[in-house]
């Protein structure tokens, strides 16, 4: 079965320090295979009887002992999971699908999702991610860019948005739905629609066949072949596919390992979005570690799944870190008098430790403080933290946040309360997984040094470029925007401002795109100053800092409702709808204090002078944030063109 021998998988992790060099990591990386399904073989052969998955499942409602909406969660093997996958892969192959065809998986995170993807993989056949939250117009436009010849739906409303499109999708010839219908599949012109355990079973009558199909299919991968195409976000117009190649995803499986972000024993809980290539990554570098991965997309149920699954690492976008520390923030509010003295006094104390340690790390190599602030922190961490990492599941030894910016002030009061969250960089072209902070020695406000076998550069305008095995092989039918971003040396120009720290950290300032400047000539960085604001407000959720070309800066709010209405019932606008109480004077001075405090931390021409709070929340739904939940500027503006040029009334600007 072994494509490569299980000791490529199975060698004790190395974890060069945050300033190995490359050459010396290099030697490491070189020993990946051509390709992530050589390595789950691997894997498979190493450790079969392994824990690799595990997933919830409802509980048999038939039972004695069971109640409504009652889950347990199941575990796959090694040898169990990759049983399922070849299943998936000989059943793609005897629908026709061969080398580099295009197969898409339309759905939320769940096990079928990884059963697929990397069926697709060892079939020889290419991912197309579309997140179920795209909608039927930008979904037939992913499919058809892509030429996807097949569809994974995770249930018939995905299903839909391809028929309702199906003229226009001349390649498309199959759909395998994850969850089963009532009756019948139902009936699809030009479509022929199997569900997955239809799919399965043709894969077993295939293999009993020809039962080397899957190795032999693996075998010839080559890692210059294309494996998946992600579609960007789409931030300012249409996404574009990019084109990542077996050799990406070897090699971020590899790097996560060697630098030790993943290790043998961890246990991950995965409920990111795996169209996202952040999820993505992932999902490679676990089979190289061989670690167990929870896996529930679902993020109404994250609280609830933290301290069953108790795990030792996530993966998370920062809002829900800057959720939990509003919600933790707001609750102690709501608590009045001693319990929000001694929240507010603790926060404080995590901040100044974290700081203080962090510094003492840089300078020394070694983390320390004064005496008096180690009592303070323990104290604090009695009566606070120790129910922060209760509620994590607390056993937390790394939470990696990546794909947008994190405050550092919410960073620091997290690495003072023992929860690490270790920021990353990466893009869709990069295969996510570029730079990121370790948890023997991260630094709060940067994003890590690169992985091994990455190469950081800062371009004479301060631009990040990256450089190695883990960057696309460019745009999907695009070759003149490729040739914009991509040079033949192999510099990816990121669109990113940053810097690099002592000890090699970089430091995202801003994206390239987004700093502006002011008429009087001041440029700005509107995500510093609405992260700061993030730290200083408990009840923002999203804010949006505009003023190119203006004379000040202004700022769009929305406020997150789970904080807020609590807040609301105790001053007098209990039963208002969450519109009636943002436009409630009391609600605009509560915000408007808050502005203030953020105001006294900018310079002159970084203030904000006048905000407008939105009526609802930004959200998907309305298209103003991508479904990795960054803000779409220009939707946003467009939007809310009427309340921007209201803040700039009476100015020659308006």
């Amino acid at each position: 079965m072994s494509v490569v021998p299980p000791a490529a998988v199975a060698r004790p992790s190395v974890h060069p320090p945050p300033e190995v060099s490359l050459s010396s990591a290099q030697s490491m990386i070189e020993r990946r295979p051509p390709s992530v399904a050589h390595l789950l073989l691997s894997r498979v052969e190493a450790t079969p009887n392994g824990e690799a998955y595990r997933y919830p499942v409802p509980v048999d409602e038939q039972a004695a002992d069971s109640t409504p909406g009652a889950e347990q969660w199941r575990s796959l093997t090694w040898a169990q999971a990759h049983r399922r996958i070849a299943a998936v892969a000989a059943g793609l192959m005897s629908l026709g699908i061969r080398a580099e065809d295009r197969v898409a998986i339309a759905s939320a995170t769940r096990i079928e999702w990884i059963l697929a993807d990397l069926g697709n993989m060892c079939a020889g056949a290419a991912t197309t991610t579309v997140y179920p939250s795209t909608n039927a117009d930008e979904t037939a436009f992913i499919l058809a860019d892509s030429g996807s010849r097949a569809l994974f739906a995770e249930n018939e409303g995905q299903l839909r948005k391809a028929a309702e499109q199906k003229d226009a999708l001349p390649d498309l010839e199959w759909v395998v739905l994850f969850d089963a219908p009532a009756g019948e599949p139902p009936t699809v012109d030009g479509l022929t629609v199997l569900t997955l355990a239809d799919l399965e079973e043709r894969g077993a009558a295939h293999l009993a066949e020809h039962p080397d199909a899957v190795d032999q299919a693996v075998g010839s991968l080559g890692k210059e072949q294309l494996a998946t195409l992600i579609y960007t976000s789409g931030t300012t117009g249409r996404p574009k596919g990019v084109r990542l190649v077996h050799d990406c995803w070897a090699y971020e499986a590899v790097a996560q390992e060697e630098s030790g972000l993943l290790r043998a024993d961890d246990v991950q809980f995965m409920w990111l979005p795996l169209s996202h290539v952040f999820g993505k990554t992932l999902i490679s570098g676990q089979i190289a570690t061989g670690h167990v991965m929870a896996v529930d997309g679902r993020v109404d149920r994250i609280i609830h799944n933290l301290p069953v699954i108790r795990p030792t690492l996530m993966a998370s976008a920062p809002r829900i870190f800057e959720k939990v520390y509003n919600g933790i923030a707001g609750r102690a509010r709501a608590e009045g008098g001693a319990k929000y003295k001694i929240f507010m006094w603790a926060a404080g104390v995590a901040r100044e430790y974290a700081q203080t340690v962090q510094a003492a790390q840089v300078a020394t190599g070694r983390e320390s403080a004064p005496l008096g602030l180690r009592l303070r922190h323990s104290l604090a961490d009695k009566l606070v933290y120790t129910k922060i990492r209760a509620a994590f599941g607390g056993r937390l030894r790394g939470a990696v946040s990546g794909s947008a910016a994190l405050a550092p002030e919410i960073g620091y009061f997290f690495k003072g309360a023992g929860v690490p969250v270790l920021e990353g960089y990466g893009l869709t072209e990069t295969s996510a997984g570029s730079t990121v902070n370790r948890a023997e020695d991260f630094r709060v406000g940067t994003v890590g040094p690169p992985l091994p076998g990455t190469e950081v550069r800062i371009g004479e305008d301060g631009e990040i470029l990256l450089r190695g095995p883990g960057v696309m092989r460019g745009y999907h039918r695009m070759p003149e925007q490729t040739a914009e971003v991509l040079e033949p040396d192999g510099w990816f120009h990121t669109g990113d401002i940053g810097e690099l720290t002592e000890g090699g950290y970089l430091r995202i300032t801003d994206r390239k795109k987004d700093m502006f400047k002011t008429s009087g000539g001041k440029y700005v960085a509107p995500s510093e100053v609405e992260g700061k604001f993030k730290a200083i407000c408990p009840f923002v959720s999203n804010v949006l800092v505009i003023g190119n070309g203006r004379n000040y800066c202004t700022a769009l709010i929305g406020l997150d409702e789970t904080v807020l209405m609590p807040w609301a019932a105790e001053h007098g606008l209990a039963g208002k709808p969450y519109a009636e109480v943002v436009a409630d004077p009391a609600t605009v001075e509560l915000v408007d204090g808050f502005v203030q405090r953020l105001n006294g931390e900018l310079q002159r021409w970084q203030t904000i002078k006048k905000f407008a709070l939105l009526p609802r929340d930004l959200d998907i739904e309305h298209g103003e944030l991508t479904p990795s939940l960054k803000i779409k500027r220009p939707v946003v503006e467009r939007t809310y063109a009427d309340e921007v040029a209201a803040m700039y009334a009476g100015t020659n600007e308006a």
